[in-house]
């Protein structure tokens, strides 16, 4: 934490007038500064004696033990001799000096260990609350490795066991009855300067639905991932879960369940809490604090979306961050194959955040890059929900003001496989979170009328995807340009492509 140099000379040592000898002083020096139980205090800022909100650190009272215990300043063995007899910390540490490189390769040697994906997410969550550095060090040099293990998929398990599994919190928890109080609840977060925020409320984690407060390690893997790959100091993220409750009657159930113990709130009261969470990061951190949503409801997101992203500086990941991926996929596979956009037939499997955004986005570069009018773009688009292939005047209904642009003229139909031979499409796109989808028949079908059929299969977890990547080429005789959205094992075979 910084350092106020303002402090040192209006800060005095706690006085008492009782005799030295006195037991409640027994545990004080003679300074009045904590002896051996403890680092000493961090003081308020924002006190009568101090003139601004937050925490700091007096200069000189930093103890030794204070870069022992704290995961931001500890540096496990690379303590040089000179700091270690500085502090008052030698003999606290093996007499070994060990670089930061040496200690990362020990974290890798031992992270290997383990076989299953949980206990290495265990392992790296377990670095990331001993010593953030190497935590950070190790991840960002082995990132292709490591990231399905901090994210998705295992993330998604870890959240399942959010409860079992809880140690110490890396973020902030707001419930639905802080409201009137949110921004006080923003101050206790100990960092001044927080520029970039993800949020959720739970609702839909991945493709396993509502998790509640469960659902805090997505806002905690990905922001891991944006200092690891994007270089944002950590100081200046902020994970936040919004509480307000959970549908899911088995973590209502859960004896080591962590979040509210009562259903979703909903409705105007949940709207305004959301409007005060908004307000309270601005009035903070300031106008220009990212504040990223992340895994809501369908029916909230989409609306939240067009609600804020005018008045603050806010994107929705599963909408438009997906979509940005997604479609640098499509752009890859269209020098693959050689193509151009209003070259392609796209079909979607799901209709919600994800497809939408990515259909949309599709339509806005086909327009953009080869001149084509969005409603024409969008043409070549078609996505199908849970009731079918949507489509203009479905008897079915369920086609709601963002579905609408891609009902297109179309006989009703309902089944995944009948419609891929009807429509013929180039690209596959699946977003629905039901696992398997692509099957076989569809796979061949799709390979029997494009010379390299593109297949993504992008819904999270792995568990949730359409199919997988072997799947994808052997169904195909190895000619599908393939990409999901977990990874995969390297497929063995030889891709016959173009």
């Amino acid at each position: 934490m910084p350092l106020n140099s303002s402090t040192s000379s209006t800060t005095a040592p706690p006085t008492s007038s009782a005799p030295a000898t006195d037991p409640a002083n027994l545990k004080m020096s003679q300074n009045g500064h904590l002896d051996r139980i403890g680092a000493r205090p961090l003081v308020r800022r924002g006190s009568s004696s101090q003139g601004s909100e937050g925490f700091t650190v007096v200069p000189g009272k930093v103890s030794g033990m204070d870069y022992m215990r704290d995961p931001k300043l500890f540096k496990g063995m690379a303590f040089s001799l000179e700091e270690r007899q500085t502090m008052g910390i030698h003999g606290l540490l093996p007499p070994r000096i060990k670089t930061q490189e040496e200690m990362a390769e020990h974290s890798m040697r031992n992270l290997r260990r383990f076989d299953d994906p949980l206990n290495k997410y265990m392992y790296m969550a377990d670095l990331s609350e001993r010593n953030e550095k190497l935590f950070y060090k190790v991840l960002s040099e082995n990132t292709e490795e490591l990231m399905p293990i901090v994210y998705t998929p295992t993330v998604g398990l870890a959240c399942q066991k959010f409860g079992l599994a809880f140690k110490r919190p890396k973020g902030l928890f707001i419930t639905i009855h802080d409201k009137g109080h949110v921004y006080e609840v923003l101050k206790n977060w100990p960092e001044q300067d927080v520029r970039c925020i993800v949020v959720t409320d739970g609702e839909r984690i991945l493709g396993l639905g509502d998790l509640g407060a469960q659902g805090m390690g997505i806002p905690v893997g990905k922001l891991s991932l944006n200092t690891a790959i994007a270089g944002i100091p950590p100081s200046q993220t902020l994970p936040i879960t919004l509480d307000v409750g959970t549908n899911r009657q088995e973590l209502l159930d859960d004896i080591d369940y962590i979040g509210l113990r009562h259903k979703r709130v909903t409705g105007q009261q949940y709207d305004d809490f959301i409007d005060e969470f908004m307000q309270a990061v601005v009035r903070r951190y300031g106008q220009n604090t990212l504040i990223q949503f992340e895994d809501f409801g369908n029916h909230n997101a989409f609306r939240f979306l067009e609600k804020y992203r005018n008045k603050y500086c806010t994107f929705n990941d599963d909408i438009q961050g997906t979509a940005s991926v997604a479609l640098a996929g499509v752009l890859a596979a269209l020098k693959a194959t050689n193509t151009k956009l209003s070259d392609h037939t796209f079909l979607f499997q799901g209709a919600g955040e994800a497809a939408l955004g990515i259909a949309n986005l599709i339509g806005m570069a086909m327009e953009k890059r080869e001149g084509i009018p969005y409603q024409e773009a969008i043409k070549k688009v078609w996505l199908k929900d849970s009731r079918g292939l949507i489509v203009k005047d479905r008897p079915e209904g369920g086609i709601s003001d963002h579905k609408a642009p891609f009902a297109h003229e179309h006989a009703p139909m309902a089944d995944l496989g009948d419609i891929v031979k009807e429509l013929k499409p180039t690209v596959l796109i699946g977003a629905a979170a039901i696992p398997n989808v692509f099957t076989p028949e569809i796979i061949k079908d799709m390979a029997s009328f494009n010379k390299a059929p593109i297949i993504f299969a992008l819904s999270n977890p792995t568990s949730k995807a359409e199919c997988t990547a072997e799947q994808a080429y052997v169904h195909s005789d190895g000619r599908a340009v393939f990409a999901s959205g977990s990874p995969f094992p390297t497929y063995s075979g030889v891709w016959q492509g173009l």
